[in-house]
């Protein structure tokens, strides 16, 4: 997993969030890639149940690819070094991501009817896509240096025009995900280097930053939003450990994956099924599907 910090109805603006602990009746699938060490579900859902993820497995460090309901296709960049392919996302035909070259540095790709394509922040060591909408906007982070300790949040809109920004006061960030609407989540640090206890989900939206804060957190990491305004992500509690959380009409639910160490929700579609990772108690990472 890269990261371990890992909207249409903006009315949850300026308005107080509540919390609740309880959530409906939902069911878990647990998700491994054949063979793998460890696996990751990184983005979607899109509206086919088609997600895109990541897996560590012998002799190689990523190995990516998309996953419907018990099916896995490889999606792996041709030019890509020992360390591999990351896919993040994936909307109705186009899935992007980034791939590490030879030297270990990291480049976007976008993989649409079969053709890979690069493409990198002009400015940066290396760049990372982890969102696209139905409209082709991008989403995702470009690093100041080759092991990406530096980072900061980017655009490339559909017309190819990139945007590299930070939220205020934030000195690294990376973004996650853009609607149809043109919001955009993403997760910022007010202290670098970063840790769990300075993170803090962001909502950007025509402009305007908004910080999204599960309550009584250390902690706080957007993974996704959808077209409809729901965002998920994961929260650190007092004890430094990770939730992952659904923000639905101003409501925050908190849930983890059933045993989990620690959970990471990652995507959420429209029809609120929502896709990310979770830690098992011996340290091993494994991907999982939750339907309302």
């Amino acid at each position: 997993m890269n990261r371990a910090f890992r909207l249409l109805a903006v009315c949850t603006i300026g308005v107080a969030f509540a919390a609740s602990s309880m959530a409906w009746a939902q069911t878990y699938t647990r998700v491994d890639y054949p063979g793998a060490d460890d696996t990751s579900l990184n983005g979607g859902p899109n509206d086919e149940g088609v997600a895109v993820g990541s897996y560590d497995a012998p002799g190689i460090a990523h190995g990516g690819f998309t996953y419907r309901r018990g099916v896995f296709t490889p999606v792996d960049v041709p030019w890509a070094g020992p360390l591999g392919t990351v896919p993040w996302w994936i909307n109705q035909d186009t899935i992007v991501g980034f791939y590490y070259d030879r030297n270990g540095a990291q480049h976007g790709f976008t993989l649409r009817n079969g053709r890979y394509t690069i493409v990198d922040y002009p400015r940066g060591a290396g760049t990372e896509f982890t969102g696209i909408n139905p409209e082709g906007d991008m989403s995702g982070e470009y690093c100041r240096d080759v092991d990406c300790n530096d980072f900061h949040s980017l655009i490339r809109t559909r017309t190819g025009q990139f945007i590299g920004f930070d939220p205020p006061g934030a000195p690294l960030s990376y973004g996650a995900t853009i609607n149809a609407a043109g919001a955009m989540v993403g997760t910022s640090f007010t202290a670098s280097p970063p840790t769990d206890a300075t993170s803090h989900c962001y909502l950007l939206y025509r402009g305007r930053f908004t910080s999204i804060d599960f309550p009584g957190a250390i902690g706080t990491g957007c993974g996704a939003n959808n077209d409809e305004g729901d965002i998920v992500g994961n929260y650190f509690d007092t004890n430094d450990v990770s939730h992952a959380f659904l923000l639905r009409h101003g409501v925050f639910t908190s849930f983890d994956f059933p045993g989990a160490a620690a959970t990471y929700a990652e995507g959420i579609n429209a029809e609120r099924t929502i896709i990310g990772s979770y830690f098992d108690a011996a340290g091993h990472l494994h991907g999982f599907v939750r339907r309302p």
